[in-house]
């Protein structure tokens, strides 16, 4: 059960017109969150992203379902179920043993799969599997929504690094 906080966040970000990716990036992050305070852990960093997602589309978050072929039958199928919940279309079956099982078996998951090194190479390997092409578009959509302050700080990061790489 995600956080009133965690809601409250994506909600705000609803308010502002941002993308449902972005709404369910606050569900990801506190996922990650719990995993580095040892709350729980995760059998690698992609479950952790689609415990998040899952949370999320139960919460009411506009996130469908991955479209068929793109991921297992099961996952979409997962992915469809919380879907509805969150939509209203259904109500969620309870099963309080099931919970406490799952619940039981992250607790001995490990922890580092939330590490920023984790993190980074579970980034680079998706963004591998997309084009330059849809990778570059991204990046643009991205600084036409920064603003005139955030755009010069990632200017300014972007020089330190390209400074750095040269020496």
């Amino acid at each position: 059960m995600p956080r009133q906080e965690v809601i409250r966040k994506a909600r705000q970000d609803k308010r502002a017109g941002k993308s449902a990716s972005t709404q369910a990036g606050e569900f990801v992050k506190d996922q990650i969150d719990k995993i580095r305070k040892g709350k729980r852990g995760a059998r690698s960093t992609k479950q952790a992203i689609a415990i998040g997602l899952s949370e999320a589309r139960r919460a009411g978050v506009d996130l469908p379902p991955p479209r068929k072929g793109r991921v297992k039958k099961a996952t979409r199928r997962s992915a469809e179920y919380a879907y509805e919940v969150g939509q209203r279309k259904r109500t969620p079956k309870r099963q309080p043993r099931v919970s406490r099982a799952v619940e039981k078996v992250l607790k001995k998951e490990p922890r580092s799969t939330a590490s920023r090194s984790a993190l980074s190479k579970q980034g680079k390997r998706a963004a591998s599997q997309r084009s330059a092409a849809s990778r570059s578009a991204t990046a643009r959509k991205a600084s036409r929504t920064k603003g005139a302050k955030a755009r010069s700080t990632a200017a300014k990061k972007a020089a330190r690094t390209r400074a750095r790489r040269r020496s």
